[in-house]
């Protein structure tokens, strides 16, 4: 190896090992994604994953997601553009009638990035959160495991997008690579909102906000309610939430998402993700959708996800004939008041992007999320490839996403 110009150390690789290795293994593990159920194999269909043992797991995972909730990432497999048609990753005890221990939804680096290499990529659920299901009890045995199970599929390296860089899930892996004498890359990493949900909801309101604001927050509330009594609602059974989503569909539908055509509802298969997915969740009281009403008329409304003691706030819509009384602020001041009240709930994720202009000065709590990088062999001399591959791809589209806002701020 060699230190580069910017005091980096840069690892020299034979280059003809690396085409040779990569090219054939990157081939490999696209061809063993199955398309049936193949018991007993590293890799699995999604969709061959026993449901039971998959809600179970997460009944008992170390640390919690949303997104890898079974109902709802099998619903985002089945009919989300982009998303579907990805394999798993499952982690058994040695006793075949024991239960799984851990699971990770993949798909290859080609599909994610395309970078043709050998390495196996976390599937993207729709919400921004990867983090891996791994039994509390066997975190450690768990995630060596999942990563034996990438070996035996022909990856030389897993990269876990957006996980919580500081949560109990990587820390097992962590420990997994250190007694290997490996050590995880953090590829990219920012901060996002979190809400302290043990906290006393005005004091946490309070402190988050200036006396100016909340007064404003006020005033705008009162002049919300010259449109008619401003309600608050939950909508948790099924029947409630089929209904609710609706109204939220329509909701997101009538701004600047739909024009630019991102809305959940411009899509049909995204649509009929959403619909499947929150009736299922609604199913085992781990959904909830909260609309902000004046009146008759529904001005805001949120999807939250409930795992274990964690809610996971997954979209916002509004209706922007109301935006100067901040319709989506008074959904989000009531939705902290819900969570902090409900002693179920810990902790909210905001699964927001960095710098959130909304939720940001309202839940002052960050999280810390990032992409990393799993080694699964010593001195293999794909991994360097593979890291420069990707801090490569994030550096560019970093420039890319600049450059857009630049001319839009013109």
């Amino acid at each position: 190896m060699r230190t580069g110009e910017n005091g980096n150390v840069v690892e020299i690789v034979d280059l003809a090992d690396v085409r040779r290795v990569s090219g054939e293994d990157a081939t490999k593990i696209r061809a063993r994604i199955p398309t049936a159920p193949t018991a007993g194999k590293a890799l699995l269909p999604l969709t061959s994953v026993d449901t039971d043992q998959w809600r179970k797991l997460a009944a008992r995972a170390v640390e919690p997601n949303g997104y890898y909730l079974a109902d709802w990432e099998l619903a985002v497999n089945a009919t989300a553009p982009g998303r579907t048609g990805a394999a798993a990753l499952g982690a058994f005890g040695d006793d075949p009638s024991a239960p799984m221990i851990g699971l990770l939804p993949v798909i290859p680096i080609w599909r994610a990035y395309k970078i043709p290499l050998p390495a196996l990529v976390s599937a993207h659920p729709y919400g921004t959160l990867c983090t891996p299901l791994l039994d509390r009890d066997m975190a450690d045995e768990a995630a060596g495991r999942l990563m034996q199970a990438a070996r035996e599929a022909g990856a030389h390296a897993l990269i876990l997008r957006e996980v919580s860089l500081h949560g109990a899930a990587i820390k097992a892996f962590a420990e997994v690579l250190r007694r290997d004498g490996l050590r995880l890359r953090v590829l990219q990493s920012h901060l996002r909102a979190r809400l302290d949900a043990t906290r006393d909801a005005d004091q946490l309101l309070r402190d988050a906000l200036s006396a100016k604001k909340l007064k404003e927050l006020r005033r705008q509330r009162h002049r919300l309610a010259e449109h008619g009594a401003v309600r608050f609602e939950v909508a948790r059974s099924p029947h409630e939430v089929a209904i609710a989503i609706e109204t939220f569909l329509a909701l997101e539908a009538s701004g600047w998402k739909g024009e630019r055509g991102t809305a959940l509802l411009k899509v049909e298969g995204d649509a009929a993700f959403i619909r499947r997915a929150t009736a299922a969740l609604a199913e085992r009281c781990q959904c909830e959708i909260v609309t902000l009403r004046a009146g008759d008329t529904p001005v805001a409304a949120g999807i939250v996800l409930r795992h274990q003691n964690r809610a996971f706030f997954f979209k916002l819509g509004i209706d922007e004939r109301f935006a100067k009384y901040s319709p989506g602020v008074q959904l989000t001041l009531d939705l902290t008041r819900h969570l902090c009240a409900d002693p179920a709930i810990a902790s909210a994720d905001s699964t927001a992007t960095p710098d959130h202009p909304m939720i940001n000065p309202v839940w002052r709590g960050r999280l810390a999320i990032g992409d990393v990088l799993i080694p699964l062999r010593r001195n293999d001399p794909v991994v360097p490839l593979l890291q420069a591959a990707l801090v490569s791809r994030e550096f560019a589209r970093d420039m890319a996403r600049r450059a857009v806002h630049f001319i839009r701020g013109r």
